[in-house]
């Protein structure tokens, strides 16, 4: 997969898991068909799904920014296991602040990717 697919995959993906998460469209259409039992785990699996996409983002960045030396992929998997383990054993109760700290840093990884990529 080139990595602007990947991009633009790990994009929809963050986009959609954030809606779904922080809006009631996901709880509407569970419960429009019938499954309203599983509205409490939702965000057990929406969370790490928004870590998830952000970290194909990361890693569709490097990629695009030709860098040499190490992948960071093991980095951007360590990092999506402790904040998704982080949310679940505080209960959600900073997800807002933690999700838009994780799509802060992506952004500003990217930017750090792209000036050095332009500088170096």
């Amino acid at each position: 997969m080139d990595d602007r697919k990947m991009l633009r995959r790990g994009l929809i993906g963050s986009v959609f898991a954030a809606l779904c998460c922080f809006t009631p469209i996901l709880v509407v259409i569970v419960a429009g068909v019938g499954l309203s039992a599983i509205v409490g785990w939702l965000d057990y699996a929406l969370f790490p799904l928004l870590f998830a996409s952000l970290g194909v983002v990361a890693q569709a960045l490097y990629l695009q920014a030709g860098r040499q030396g190490p992948s960071p992929k093991p980095v951007i998997v360590g990092l999506v296991v402790v904040l998704s383990v982080f949310l679940i054993w505080m209960e959600f109760r900073f997800a807002l602040r933690v999700s838009i700290g994780a799509a802060l840093a992506v952004v500003l990884y990217g930017l750090w990717l792209r000036r050095a990529t332009v500088s170096g």
